[in-house]
């Protein structure tokens, strides 16, 4: 396993990689950052995607989990840049209860290269699983353009 940890706005995300693919993506710091092609590539879409000249990630990942957890990400990757949905939605293009796909989004091992911060409650803003709560989620959805549902 290699780790590497970027700085953004959004506090310090260490990237960790695993047989070829990204499998987490974490709020904290190493102390040593590993190097190589794919943490390279990977930091580096983060960081402009920080920057704001980036919109989508390109990167092989790994989803470990369930069949369930592994849909539930697919269908969060598919979410655009500066929208959101709501847990409904995913869940009736699932066929489970909403609040099953609250608790997948919950566990989601890479949060902003999945973004789980782009799906809302059925009644807006509800919590978020990263450093900070639904505090970062909110910045992560401004600094996508996506926070106008909060005025």
């Amino acid at each position: 396993m290699y780790q590497r940890t970027v700085p953004t706005p959004f506090g310090d995300l260490t990237l960790v990689e695993e047989d070829g693919a990204i499998v987490a993506l974490e709020w904290r710091r190493v102390c040593v950052d590993d190097s190589t092609d794919l943490l390279d590539e990977a930091a580096a879409q983060l960081a402009a995607y920080a920057a704001g000249t980036r919109e989508t990630f390109d990167l092989p990942l790994r989803v470990k989990g369930s069949v369930f957890q592994r849909d539930v990400c697919a269908a969060m990757s598919a979410i655009p840049f500066g929208h959101t949905c709501t847990y409904g939605d995913i869940a009736k293009r699932l066929g489970v209860p909403a609040q099953a796909i609250g608790q997948a989004c919950g566990g989601n091992p890479i949060p902003v290269i999945i973004p789980c911060h782009r799906v809302m409650g059925a009644k807006g803003l509800t919590g978020f699983s990263g450093a900070g709560g639904v505090e970062t989620k909110v910045a992560l959805l401004r600094h996508e353009g996506a926070g106008g549902f909060l005025i």
